[in-house]
C-alpha cells in the first residue's frame, strides 16, 4: 500500500463499544488501522447505563474474551459490582453482569487502545465513505483531509442524523453534548445503501447525595466475584451497593396527565423503540393494571456524584421528569444532573450485509454495532470484534471468519440480523439461542478460544492459560472414569442431582495450576456430566441440522430464475443472498414450501452440471 501518513490498511470510523473492538482487533492482526474519533475523551463512552454483561450480553461478553477482545479485560479492571445471574436456574443462562465504574472504564479502553501497535487514534469527523469501481478507497473527513484505506468498518452509534428529544424540544445529536452525523447518513446514500430509522432512549440521573437511603433497599453484589476474563483469577477493586425502589399510582397519575406532552404520543417520535426496553410512559400506558415498576439506582462510579435511574427512560419534558422522580420513594429530594431523552437515529438495514458483516454493494465496507440495528454495548462488541477480524482478513486476502448458531451467541446474533432485519433495536436474549446449553457462558473458551488463536487474536499466554484448563478437565474426567466408589466408576455417581463433584475428586491429587483454574475445570466437567443427556440431544440437532446448514447455495444464484417460487420468496430470497439451504430457511417470510423448492432446483442444477462435466470428460487415458 504505499507509505503516506494518511494510508492504512482498515480504517473504523467511531469509537464506541463496536468501534474499539473493531480496532483493537484489526491492529492485532497486524493491519496498519486508523481508528476516527470526534474526541479521544468519547472512547468507550457508556452513554446508557454503567453496566456490562446481563442475560445473554455476559454471555456474548465471554465471547469476546475468549477469542482475545478487550471488553471483558477492560470491566474485571473498572467493574465496581459483579453479580451471575439466574445462579438458580441451570448452567445455559447463568449470565455474568457488572456494574462500571464509567469513567473509568472508558479510560481503561482508551489506555488499551492507545498501547496497541499499528494502531493510529485520529480526532475528526468523518464525512464521506470513499468509494469507487464498487470498492472502498479510505475515509474523508471534514476539514479536508483524507484517509486511505482497503477497508473500512462503520460503527457509527446513534450519531447517524441523530435527533434528541427532551419534550418539545429537539436538538440534533447522537447522545447528550455530541454532534449528529449528517454528512457521513448522506454518504450512504450516495454509494446506495438503504436506510431506517430507529429510537432508543436514556433515563434521567441524579446526584447520589439527594437520595434517602434509609427509603431504598440495597442490592449487593456477590460474594465473591466473578471475574468476566478468562486471564484474570480474581477482582480485587472495592466494590460497593446498588439500590432499588418503585414507582406508585402517585408517579403513574403525573406521567398520565403529560400524556399530551410526550413525544412519544404527540407524533414528533415517529420511530420504533425497543419493546424489552420501553419508556416509563410506555410502560404505563401499556401495563395500566400494575401499580408500580421497578428502579434500580445504580452508581456510575465509586466518587461519581451521578447515579443512573434504570428504569425510567423518558422524553417527557423537564418539568414532567422532576415531578416524576421526587414522587418516587426515597427521591423526595432528588437533584436531577442530566435529564432523560429520547433519540431517533438512522441506521443500515442489516440484509444489506453478508454473514462476514460486510456490505454486498460495497466491497471492503463493514458494518458494525447500533448502525445494523443492535441495541446495548455487549451487542456492538461483539459485531466490532467480527467486523474488525474480517476487514483486516479481507485486506491480508485471507478468509474471512464466519460463526455459527451453534458456536456462540454473536453467531446466532449476525444471523438473526440478516435472516430476520429488525424493525426495532435488536437485543439478545437467551430464548433466541436454539443451542444455549452449548452456548453457556462458563464454556465460551472452549468453544472460541482455538478461533482465536488460528486468525492471530489470541496471544499466547491466553493460549497457554487455556491449554492448561483444557488439560486439567481431561486429568478429571480420566479420574472419575477410571476410579470406583461400591463398584460404580465416579463419573455414574456425579450424574446424581444430590452429588457434588467436590465430594469425588481430589483436588491435592490434580495437576499444580491455579486454585481458580481447577475451580473452571471441575465446574466444567460437573455441568457436562450432570447436563450430558440434554447436552447429547442438542449436539445430534445440530448434526442434523448441519446436513442442511452445509449445503451451499452458490455465490450470485439468480433466485428470480425459479418459478415456481412465491415473488415475495423470490424477492426476500434475492435481497438476502443465503449462502446455504439452512440460513435460506431462517428468512422471515420464507415457509418450507419454499426450501422444498429451492432444494429441489439446486439438485437438478447439480445433476445437469454433473452431466455436462461427465460428457466433456475424455474417454480412456
Amino acid at each position: 500500500m504505499g507509505s503516506g501518513v494518511n494510508q492504512f490498511d482498515v480504517i473504523v470510523i467511531g469509537g464506541g463499544h463496536a468501534g474499539a473492538e473493531a480496532a483493537w482487533a484489526s491492529a492485532h492482526l497486524g493491519a496498519k488501522t486508523a481508528l476516527v474519533t470526534l474526541s479521544v475523551q468519547t472512547i468507550a463512552r457508556m452513554s446508557c447505563n454503567p453496566a456490562i454483561g446481563g442475560l445473554a450480553k455476559g454471555q456474548i461478553v465471554r465471547e469476546i474474551d475468549a477469542m482475545g477482545g478487550l471488553m471483558g479485560l477492560a470491566i474485571d479492571a473498572t467493574g465496581i459490582q459483579f453479580r451471575i445471574l439466574n445462579r438458580r436456574k441451570g448452567p445455559a443462562v447463568w449470565s455474568p453482569r457488572a456494574q462500571a465504574d464509567r469513567d473509568l472504564y472508558a479510560a481503561k479502553v482508551r489506555q488499551m487502545l492507545e498501547a496497541t501497535r499499528g494502531l493510529a487514534v485520529v480526532q475528526g469527523s468523518a464525512e464521506e465513505v470513499l468509494v469507487a469501481d464498487g470498492a472502498v478507497r479510505g475515509v474523508g473527513l471534514a476539514d479536508g483531509r483524507h484517509l486511505l484505506a482497503p477497508a473500512v468498518v462503520a460503527t457509527c452509534g446513534t450519531f447517524l442524523r441523530g435527533l434528541m428529544h427532551c419534550g418539545p424540544v429537539r436538538t440534533e445529536g447522537g447522545r447528550f453534548g455530541e454532534p449528529a452525523a449528517v454528512g457521513l447518513a448522506e454518504s450512504f446514500e450516495r454509494i446506495g445503501l438503504r436506510l431506517g430509522r430507529l429510537k432508543t432512549g436514556t433515563p434521567p440521573r441524579i446526584r447520589r447525595d439527594s437520595i434517602d437511603y434509609a427509603r431504598v433497599q440495597p442490592q449487593y453484589g456477590d460474594e465473591v466475584s466473578v471475574p468476566f476474563s478468562f486471564l484474570n483469577d480474581a477482582i480485587t477493586r472495592p466494590q460497593i451497593p446498588c439500590w432499588m425502589t418503585y414507582t406508585n399510582p402517585a408517579t403513574h397519575e403525573i406521567i398520565r396527565a403529560n400524556l399530551d406532552r410526550a413525544p412519544l404520543y404527540t407524533g414528533q417520535i415517529r420511530s420504533r423503540g425497543p419493546r424489552y426496553c420501553p419508556s416509563i410512559e410506555d410502560k404505563v400506558v401499556r401495563f395500566a393494571d400494575k401499580d408500580r415498576h421497578q428502579i434500580f439506582l445504580e452508581p456510575e462510579g465509586i466518587d461519581s456524584d451521578r447515579v443512573y435511574c434504570n428504569g425510567i427512560s423518558t422524553s417527557l419534558p423537564q418539568d414532567v421528569q422532576e415531578a416524576m422522580v421526587r414522587s418516587i420513594v426515597g427521591l423526595e429530594r432528588a437533584e436531577i444532573m442530566q435529564w432523560g431523552y429520547a433519540v431517533e437515529y438512522d441506521f443500515v438495514p442489516p440484509d444489506q450485509m453478508d454473514t462476514t458483516l460486510q456490505t454486498k454493494r460495497v466491497k471492503g465496507l463493514f458494518l458494525a454495532g447500533q448502525i445494523n440495528g443492535t441495541s446495548g454495548y455487549e451487542e456492538a462488541a461483539g459485531l466490532g470484534l467480527v467486523a474488525g477480524v474480517n476487514a483486516a482478513r479481507h485486506v491480508a486476502g485471507a478468509d474471512p471468519v464466519v460463526l455459527g448458531r451453534d458456536q456462540a451467541y454473536i453467531g446466532v446474533m449476525i444471523d438473526d440480523l440478516i435472516t430476520r432485519p429488525p424493525v426495532e433495536p435488536y437485543r439478545m436474549f437467551t430464548s433466541r439461542a436454539e443451542y444455549r446449553l452449548l452456548l453457556r457462558s462458563d464454556n465460551a473458551d472452549a468453544r472460541l478460544t482455538p478461533i482465536g488463536r488460528q486468525v492471530g487474536l489470541v496471544d499466547d499466554d491466553r493460549w497457554r492459560r487455556f491449554q492448561q484448563k483444557q488439560e486439567l478437565i481431561r486429568h478429571i474426567r480420566d479420574a472419575l472414569s477410571g476410579t470406583a466408589r461400591h463398584g460404580m466408576p465416579l463419573i455414574e455417581w456425579l450424574r446424581r442431582p444430590e452429588v457434588r463433584i467436590d465430594e469425588l475428586i481430589d483436588r491435592a491429587a490434580l495437576p499444580a495450576t491455579s486454585s481458580v483454574l481447577v475451580d473452571q475445570a471441575l465446574q466444567a466437567v460437573e455441568i457436562e456430566v450432570k447436563y450430558g443427556g440434554y447436552i447429547h440431544r442438542q449436539q445430534q440437532q445440530v448434526e442434523r441440522l448441519a446436513q442442511i446448514e452445509s449445503r451451499p447455495i452458490p455465490p450470485g444464484f439468480d433466485f428470480s430464475s425459479i418459478p415456481e417460487l412465491r415473488a415475495e420468496a423470490r424477492e426476500r430470497l434475492s435481497v438476502i443472498g443465503p449462502r446455504s439451504i439452512g440460513q435460506a430457511a431462517r428468512i422471515s417470510g420464507i415457509t418450507p414450501a419454499d426450501i422444498t423448492i429451492l432444494m429441489v432446483y439446486l439438485d437438478r442444477r447439480r445433476r445437469l452440471h454433473e452431466t455436462k462435466n461427465s460428457a466433456q470428460r475424455p474417454v480412456g487415458g
